[in-house]
Order: structure tokens, then sequence, then C-alpha cells
């Protein structure tokens, strides 16, 4: 089996954001994990005011969980429809409406009287900063090339992944110094600043030439065109002298051989002649050509259940230490802050062991090399992560001393992640051109199976401990890692299947 040369990728561009000097891509970076982080400590911030937005509002538990959930939700399934408008209408313009949109609704929780506004504009802030961190991967796929990734993705992970962990410090001590409102004052000046910063100095990386999706509306335009142009050729009377078509090679009767075959070599409609809108947008087709293809499908429910741990464990972790330790909410967020120390660690450390380990492969097979080849760097983080999660929840069922609690929270953040930015990275190369949207379903997958892991926990652990629900979610730890190996050993078999059933179906011959 060979593999399909579609090199979508590395065709040429005006202005290549590969080309960029290292200052200017390296500051895009910046901007964009700027960005990230926000999206990150926004879903955690609010935690350690439950007790005073609860009395004030009013509102029940069962209403603050809800928009807790919901947060999480929307965040996961928004990034379908940004990234799908990013790949019509570029980066850019998505970062600057959904931080605005994030701006906007970060004012209203903070003036709400209700809790159900508070529910409906968190829901809606949620939808905003969901773009930064799918949008952000798109980002840095069209900046820099796949052989340095993971080291990028890992750096630029580290924003969402260390959010969530200082979200918890930094609205506790909001919250008891200024009041929980003071929270949502604070995301709104933050925003507000980011959303300058893209506006004075961001530059957008997106080139149509390098998108699959823009690609292939195109080529619908262009044959949807070119077939009423046959039709009207066709109705002319015998007896008028064709028109001139200059949309079209040769006369009509070529114009239906070529068209007969839906072949877009011959259209000769120029692509400057058509102008896509967001009418184009439809995030539902590039989804559905993402999750056909098996290897997909497998490494993003891996990716979403490993992603859920980390709302889980954070949440779950903070009433054991609550409830049992009975700590306030500030100490809470200082313990659990090495979770997201781990997670920080591991997404740097990982990125650069994920790039060594494609270098090194590639190298021994003679210098190609594919994608399911980084997925290799995770075999040490499966073998320790499950067990690391079944640990901590052993270790707070027998109410072992904080210190231990911190280093298995330490090591677990740390193999997440170390396993995760692999993924991230594999999801990214093994779907050229089609890179936001895989990172968008990424997203989506990640969103959902958060939702239910949230949902889902305090039942859970009020009816079998912390013992018993870290073992279950070890057991799932360790099938995602099987997920895993079961895709970096058959996946290139599925991947280069799926590339030639899609490379005729649409037509985009390899180039």
């Amino acid at each position: 089996m060979t593999e399909v040369k579609i090199d979508i990728e590395h065709v040429p561009v005006a202005n290549d954001p590969r080309q960029w000097s290292p200052l200017k891509k390296h500051f895009s970076l910046f901007l964009i994990s700027g960005a990230a982080m926000i999206a990150g400590f926004a879903g955690t911030i609010q935690n350690p005011a439950v007790a005073d937005m609860e009395e004030q509002l009013p509102a029940t538990s069962e209403q603050f969980s809800l928009s807790i959930s919901l947060y999480i939700l929307v965040q996961g399934l928004m990034p379908l429809v940004w990234c799908a408008i990013s790949e019509i209408k570029g980066r850019k313009m998505i970062y600057l409406v959904s931080l605005a949109g994030s701006l906007v609704s970060s004012i209203a929780v903070a003036v709400s009287r209700r809790i159900e506004l508070v529910i409906a504009f968190r829901s809606i802030q949620a939808a905003g900063l969901s773009a930064v961190i799918s949008i952000g991967a798109a980002t840095l796929a069209d900046m820099f090339e796949p052989a340095e990734r993971g080291t990028k993705m890992g750096v630029y992970y580290m924003a969402p992944l260390l959010g969530p962990a200082l979200g918890p410090i930094i609205g506790g001590a909001l919250t008891s110094g200024l009041g929980w409102r003071s929270i949502f004052w604070f995301l709104t000046i933050v925003a507000g600043a980011i959303w300058m910063a893209f506006l004075l100095f961001f530059r957008d990386t997106f080139r149509k030439e390098r998108s699959l999706t823009y690609q292939t509306v195109l080529k619908q335009h262009a044959i949807a065109r070119a077939k009423n142009d046959i039709g009207h050729e066709a109705a002319l009377p015998r007896t008028t002298a064709p028109a001139s078509t200059p949309n079209l090679h040769g006369d009509v009767e070529k114009g239906k051989e070529a068209m007969g075959k839906e072949d877009a070599d011959a259209l000769a409609v120029p692509a400057a002649q058509i102008e896509l809108t967001l009418r184009d947008v439809n995030p539902i087709s590039p989804l559905l050509a993402v999750v056909r293809r098996i290897n997909n499908l497998l490494i993003l429910t891996a990716s979403g259940l490993m992603y859920a741990l980390t709302y889980m464990i954070n949440y779950t972790g903070a009433r054991t230490l609550s409830n049992d330790y009975h700590y306030d909410a500030l100490m809470i967020g200082v313990i659990t802050i090495a979770y997201g120390l781990g997670c920080v660690a591991g997404s740097i450390l990982g990125g650069r062991w994920s790039d060594y380990k494609l270098s090194q492969l590639k190298k021994a097979n003679g210098g190609i090399g594919y994608p399911e080849m980084r997925l290799k760097s995770t075999t040490i983080g499966l073998i320790i992560f499950p067990p690391s999660v079944v640990g901590f929840g052993w270790a707070c069922r027998e109410h072992t001393h904080v210190a231990v609690l911190c280093v298995l929270l330490f090591v677990a953040g740390f193999f997440t992640i170390w396993v995760y930015s692999s993924t991230l990275a594999y999801v990214v190369d093994a779907n050229k051109g089609r890179s936001a949207t895989a990172v968008a379903t990424n997203s989506a997958f990640r969103g959902t199976l958060a939702f239910i892991a949230t949902e889902i926990a305090v039942p859970m652990q009020d009816g079998i401990g912390d013992g018993w629900l870290y073992t279950f979610w070890g057991f799932l730890m360790a099938l995602s890692g099987l997920l895993i190996l079961l895709v970096s050993w058959k996946g290139r078999d599925w991947r280069i299947r799926a590339e030639e059933r899609e490379a005729k179906a649409t037509g985009m011959e390899s180039h």
C-alpha cells in the first residue's frame, strides 16, 4: 500500500506563514497561548464563589452545577461552528468575534441578578472562549511544519491546561477581597486586553489554497457554474451561433464530456471569480469527513476520555478536600494546582519527546515519516498513567497525608498531557488541509465526554466512594491507551484507504 500524495499543506502561497521569521511566529504563539489561558481559567474561576453566588443570586446547588456542565458542553461543541467559518473567512476574524462575545458576556454576568441570566451568559462566554483553543491549534498548524509541531503544541497547551488550576486561586482571592462579581470584571478586562492585542498585532495565518474545506467548496461552485453554462449553451437555437463561454475549455460537447467525469480540471472558472460567503459554511460535512476515518474516531475517543478526566479530577478532588480534609476554597486551589503543574510539565516535555521520537523513527525509516510514528512516543505515559489515577482515588479514600495527594495529582497531570500532546499533534498531522475541523471535532468529543463525566461524578463519588470511582476511571484510561496503541499499529493503513476513497469521491487528485 502506498501513501496518497495529497500534500495540500505545502501548496505555494503568498506570504507563507511557515516562512515568517521565528520572532513573528513565536509572537503569534504567545498571543494565542494568552487567549487560551483565559479560556482555561474562565471555566473554573467561579468555583470558589459557589457559596456567595448561591446566597446572593439566589441559586440552588443544582442550578450552579448546571452552569458548570453547560459551560463545558458549549465550550466543546461551538468550535465546530468557529472552525467551519475559519476555513472560509480566516482565523483573525474568528478571534476578534469570539473574544468580543466573551467580553460582552462577562460584563452581563457581572451585573446579573438572577441565576438564569448567569447560566445563559456563561454559556455565551463559553461559546466565545471556545474558539481560541481550537483555532489556536489550527493556527499553529498553519505556521509550523509537522516535525516541530509536537514541541509547539506542548508549549501552546500549557496555557489552557494551567488555566483550570490557576482559576480557583484567582477566583478565591478576588471573591475574598472584592466579592464574586469582581471575577467577571477581571475576565472583562483581560478579554478586552487580548482582543486589542489581536486587533493590532495578529496577522492572519489562514491561506485558502491550503484548506481542503475551502477548495472542496470552491470546486463545487465551479462545477455548478459550469453545468449552468452547459445547460444554457445546449438550450440555444441551432441557428444561433454559440455564445462565448469563458468559463469552459473548448466547445460545449467537450464541456459535457468533462462534466460527465466530474473533473474539476476541465473547468476554467478562475478561483478569483468565485467568492465564498458565510452561506458556504457547513460544519456538518467536514465533521463527517473526519469521524468517518476509523483512525480519527478511535484517537478522538481516547483523547476525549483523557480530557474528561481533567475536569472530573478537579471537581471531585475539590469536593474531597472540602468535605473530608475541611480546607477552604483558597487552600483547595493551592493543592489542586499540583495537577496543573503536572500538566504544564507534561505538555512541555511530552511535546519535545513526541518530536524527538518522530525524528528518530523517520530517520530509521530512510527519511520517510508518517503521522502514526508520533504515537509511539506515548508508550511510557500509557503504562504509568492509569495506576496514578487509581492510586489518587485510594489515597483520597484512606485520607492519607495531603502531600501524597499532591504527588499523585502531579504524576496524573504529567502523564495525562504527556500522552495528550502527542494525540493532539497526531490529529493535526493526520488530517492535512482539514486540521481546524479535526481539532474542532476533538474539542466536541472532549466537551461531550467532559459534560457527561461532570454530571455523573457526584452521584458516583457519593455512591461508591473515591477509591472505586477512580478505579473506574483508571480502567477507562487503560482502554484509551489501548485505542492509541491500536491506531499506532493499524492507523496508517486505515488513513491511507480513507484518503484514497476521499480522493476518488471528490476528484481532488494528488498534486
